[in-house]
């Protein structure tokens, strides 16, 4: 890496003091009611009170922390869960991280880039599916520079099959400088996600053995650069499982405080995938993350930054998303293939072993995700209202900070709900999907409840993409 490009780079993540917090911080169920209390009401926490949080062990004391986050994640979100889908764009990568089965010296990976009609072809097939929202990602090589992720999204934009079309892309791809960030937004991007995978500076050199990835600083920094670039929606993420899970949490909320701190506003989302099996990778890992612990970070992660939209993604298995998507989840990827090219080929065994970076733990279609969704009273939600209509950024805690995010967010996931219900799901789903539906309106004011019926008809009759 150039040492001009990490110059005056900040390194705000201080290993002794995390390391010194969890040693030294103990159970105090005084302390943590307090902290109970103070995320009631929306504040975010300190480094030291998430610490607190992360020292509970009785089980008293955990149950009351689960219930807190999901209270936090009710009152905020209400109870729709927006959905997603990754599409690989290509594996090629320079990098050699030894978890990773894209990593360079790792011969038996198939690489491939999506050709431009075969973008088109996989972006034809999620539309089919009823998807709206994508998530482009990318390995780490010189041939995907800004110019041709933003040529990617903008031919994901054109695609339109029907009444499909893609109305959000966000971006998984190798940090940018602040003229390349510059360049990816101009596309029409949404959030823009770069995960650290692990913030303890000893491990991150362990694992992350060659590449410009190696470089911890360039990383770190990465989120500052977007933000300087214009990009006001970023992502940022750890992969649990390299070090201790309580360690990767402090990381993650440092991080989101020194962001909310120099530019006004913290991650728009945050992701906490565990390390999975794959292609080519056989390491030792002791710091695995058992599920109790899991759960425990979840909701550690929702009542330490209120307003931060949390990710889990189809590397856990149905089991274990329906046991933790109550305490503060907020977003997860359905339908998920992570074979470059998968969507329109059919699956063969070749492909899923050299091709994908990880196992998917949650193989469902999107219409089975959808009705187990519903199932749990969620509201699956396509909705992207908030960045369409400028609600980003500063703009977006203007309207969350105050508790007002949900009066858009539930009518808005409803009317996107009732398109998929008209468009493509099996008829079990678009049973129980409008019983949902009308059970939500009758806990509504009257003026709205006629608003958001009508709308309803109005995507019944043939209209779509109603905003409320």
């Amino acid at each position: 890496m150039d040492r001009d490009l990490t110059k005056g780079a900040i390194d705000f993540i201080d290993n002794f003091k995390l390391h010194s917090l969890l040693s030294d911080t103990k159970e105090d169920i005084y302390k943590i009611r307090d902290i109970f209390d103070k995320s009631r009401a929306k504040e975010a926490l300190s480094v030291e009170e998430c610490a607190a949080l992360l020292a509970i062990k009785s089980p008293e004391a955990l149950e009351e922390l689960f219930e807190t986050a999901k209270e936090l994640k009710r009152s905020i979100y209400g109870n729709r869960i927006v959905l997603f889908a990754p599409l690989y764009i290509g594996n090629h990568c320079i990098n050699n991280c030894s978890y990773c089965g894209f990593r360079k010296e790792l011969r038996s990976m198939i690489r491939k880039t999506l050709s431009e009609n075969e973008l088109v072809s996989e972006v034809e097939q999620l539309e089919r599916e009823g998807h709206k929202r994508l998530i482009l990602v990318y390995g780490e090589h010189p041939r995907y520079t800004p110019e041709f992720i933003a040529e990617t999204v903008r031919t994901c934009y054109s695609v339109k099959v029907g009444n499909g079309e893609i109305r959000r892309i966000n971006i998984n791809a190798a940090p940018l400088t602040k003229e390349g960030f510059a360049t990816v937004k101009e596309a029409g991007i949404g959030t823009f996600q770069v995960f650290q995978e692990t913030y303890h500076k000893e491990s991150y050199a362990k694992y992350h053995l060659s590449g410009t990835k190696s470089d911890y600083m360039w990383r770190l920094n990465s989120m500052d650069r977007a933000y300087e670039g214009g990009i006001d929606d970023v992502g940022i993420g750890a992969l649990f499982g390299l070090y201790d899970w309580r360690f990767e949490v402090l990381g993650l909320v440092t991080h989101s405080i020194h962001l909310q701190q120099r530019y006004g506003v913290g991650p728009h989302t945050i992701s906490f995938p565990r390390i999975q099996k794959a292609h080519g990778v056989n390491l030792d890992l002791p710091w695995r993350v058992n599920d109790q612990h899991f759960k425990q970070l979840v909701a550690t992660l929702r009542i330490a930054v209120p307003y931060t939209g949390l990710i889990m993604t189809a590397r856990e298995s149905p089991a274990i998303r329906d046991a933790v998507i109550e305490y503060g989840v907020s977003q997860i990827d359905a339908g998920t293939r992570l074979e470059i090219g998968g969507y329109h080929e059919e699956k063969k065994e070749e492909q899923e072993l050299n091709r994908e970076q990880f196992k998917v733990g949650d193989s469902r279609n999107l219409d089975s995700v959808i009705r187990w969704l519903l199932s749990r009273d969620f509201i699956p939600s396509f909705c992207t209202s908030c960045y369409r209509l400028g609600r980003t950024g500063e703009h977006f805690m203007e309207y969350a900070i105050p508790g007002f995010i949900g009066r858009f967010c539930t009518p808005n996931a409803m009317l996107t709900l009732a398109e998929y219900l008209e468009d493509y799901s099996s008829e079990e789903t678009k049973i129980e999907g409008y019983k949902l539906i009308e059970k939500e309106l009758a806990h509504m004011e009257e003026h709205k409840r006629i608003d958001i019926s009508n709308k309803i008809n109005e995507i019944r009759t043939g209209k779509r993409d109603l905003l409320y």
